[in-house]
């Protein structure tokens, strides 16, 4: 196929020595095989995720993201913009419904973003990385490029909450989105059939502030997978990945339970599919090792 190319949002959790920066490692190795150009928004800012519902206000909150897209909009215009985490995808896409929405709100953010020098439009989709691959290349060529299919493997598809509400992916349920599950099967493995806490919360900020409460949807969510047969949890989410891999030995002493599940992303699986290395792959950036997966990618 030829080379598709995007404004690339990568959002602070991707940064080196980041809580997702070997997200970014597997989306780097994953996008060299698939001819994915990704065009970095100059100067790109934090998207306020959460922290912008924290006392800052609505329109310091959508003017952060509205800056996004104005940098975007002058250094790649005709290219849509992609996110790689959920919360930036989330807040981004957000603002762009809210200002096409509602003139006096564009009109505020616009005079806001002046002071800058800037002037948004949001007249580009804002996408998250996960469409990319299924609008734009679809599960058939997705599969084209697998060298070392993941056979044996029964992995359980976590699509979280922000990639699925309130937006989704197109065509997809939003009690029960098929998209992990494919992609699963497409790199050869097996997804968990009727996995009960795919789009349950794993609690976000909460894991922060009111651990208790988050832990207890996380030792749900291994649970439930554990339940299902899987030896591997998969995610499109930053937040989601980290809370569910790094507090189960937390949970562990907590609960009484034996944890020990590997928790990667989606970018990771189709980066060994292809035919990477472990640390290609990211691999080497996890708490809990995905053992298996590294031993594939070793072959």
């Amino acid at each position: 196929m030829a080379k598709k190319s995007y404004s690339f949002y990568p959002g602070c959790s991707s940064q080196k020595a980041a809580s997702a920066s070997n997200y970014q490692v597997s989306v780097n190795a994953m996008c060299e095989v698939l001819d994915i150009e990704l065009n970095e928004i100059p100067d790109w800012n934090c998207c306020s995720a959460s922290i912008g519902y924290a006392g800052g206000g609505e329109l310091p909150r959508l003017a952060l993201s509205a800056r996004n897209m104005a940098l975007s909009e002058q250094a790649h215009p005709d290219q849509d913009i992609v996110a790689t985490c959920a919360a930036c995808w989330l807040a981004t896409r957000e603002t762009q419904e809210r200002l096409h929405a509602d003139e006096e709100l564009m009109k505020e953010t616009n005079e806001a973003l002046a002071a800058a020098g800037l002037k948004v439009q949001a007249n580009k989709k804002v996408r998250h990385m996960v469409e990319v691959l299924i609008e734009d290349f679809g599960y058939e060529e997705l599969g084209r490029h697998v060298k070392k299919p993941l056979e044996g493997m029964k992995i359980a598809g976590y699509v979280g909450c922000q990639t699925n509400r309130p937006f989704g992916i197109a065509g997809e349920s939003f009690e029960n989105p098929k998209y992990l599950d494919k992609m699963i099967e497409t790199v050869g493995a097996e997804p968990v059939e009727d996995y009960e806490k795919k789009v349950s919360c794993c609690g976000g900020a909460l894991a922060f502030s009111e651990p208790d409460k988050s832990q207890a949807l996380i030792k749900d969510i291994i649970e439930a997978a554990y339940d299902g047969g899987a030896e591997m949890i998969v995610t499109p989410c930053p937040v989601c990945q980290m809370n569910v891999e790094v507090y189960q030995d937390q949970i562990n002493r907590k609960f009484g339970t034996h944890f020990k599940m590997p928790v990667v992303y989606y970018s990771q699986l189709l980066a060994v599919a292809y035919g990477k290395s472990a640390k290609e792959a990211g691999l080497d950036g996890q708490v809990v090792p995905a053992k298996k997966l590294e031993e594939i990618a070793n072959k």
